[in-house]
């Protein structure tokens, strides 16, 4: 099968990209960093030369914060929503859709809501449509987790408030493996949370962060919402991961139901470990690092 992939040198594109090769896929990848301007494929006809020859399309295209030169409505929605048509047109008939916990009908922020628009898009169209909504992911190369990392390595670890945000970790290699599943599957598309089952406090994640980088247990520093808001209003516009929005998306939680996605990997979610904590995903031949 031959496999279009969007955001291909990211930290979930590297990963799918592995194991779409390793199954023996061929794989054209679509970055910005190969030259590809989402900017200018925000019509199923600037779509269509990428398209020549494709029998399925991956969207792997995220970011978790606005710049001036990245935002949303373009990266999330527009660009996705052309490219779902472009390749509904030319008959492509296996789409997946990499979306994020939380983009459904409790969305509220314009990460969630920029991402459900692409997967309403999707859901629309008469083809094998896969809306995967994973959680915080984790596994060699992550952004978030390098950071979480470098906090549960502090003498003490800082949390925002209480530290009992429940999150729902989820390994970037059952991510790719979903993906590739996915696309081998016969029956119909569906809407997946790829989630653990059992959710865990923030506080709880950076202490499994800590014990796994074999560092002695110590106590947590609490940080007021006021001063994490504060500090979110001056660093945001510089640093995409400090946002405010995503400050209310932490506060506010979300809890999803992992069970359809169990059934259909047909196994349990892998739990971190201390090989998951490196800095940088393994190379691939052929893409930046």
């Amino acid at each position: 099968m031959n496999i279009l992939l969007t955001g291909a040198t990211g930290f979930l594109g590297r990963h799918i990209h592995r194991t779409l090769l390793r199954a023996g896929h061929g794989v054209v990848p679509v970055a910005r960093s190969l030259g590809h301007s989402y900017a200018r494929l925000q019509t199923p006809s600037a779509w269509n030369p990428l398209l020549s020859g494709v029998d399925a399309v991956v969207n792997a295209v995220g970011i978790i914060g606005q710049t001036v030169a990245q935002r949303f409505d373009v990266l999330h929605s527009l660009a996705p929503q052309a490219l779902f048509a472009a390749a509904h047109a030319q008959g492509v008939r296996r789409v997946v859709q990499i979306s994020a916990q939380g983009a459904d009908d409790s969305a509220f922020s314009p990460y969630h809501l920029s991402k459900r628009a692409a997967d309403d898009a999707l859901r629309a169209l008469s083809l094998q449509g896969w809306v995967l909504r994973p959680g915080l992911v984790f596994g060699p190369g992550g952004g978030s987790q390098a950071l979480f990392t470098r906090l549960a390595r502090l003498p003490r670890i800082p949390v925002v408030g209480d530290g009992m945000q429940e999150i729902q970790p989820v390994y970037v290699g059952d991510v790719a493996a979903t993906v590739l599943q996915c696309l081998h599957s016969p029956g119909p598309g569906q809407t997946l949370d790829l989630v653990r089952p059992d959710a865990v406090t923030f506080a709880q994640w950076l202490h499994t962060l800590r014990r796994l980088q074999g560092l002695a247990p110590t106590t947590l520093v609490h940080l007021p919402w006021a001063l994490a808001h504060s500090a979110a209003w001056v660093l945001g516009p510089w640093w995409p991961l400090a946002h405010a929005d995503n400050l209310r998306m932490l506060r506010q939680g979300h809890r999803a139901d992992a069970s359809a996605w169990l059934r259909f990997l047909d196994r349990l979610p892998t739990q971190v470990c201390s090989e998951h904590l490196q800095a940088r995903a393994p190379a691939l031949d052929g893409l930046e690092q």
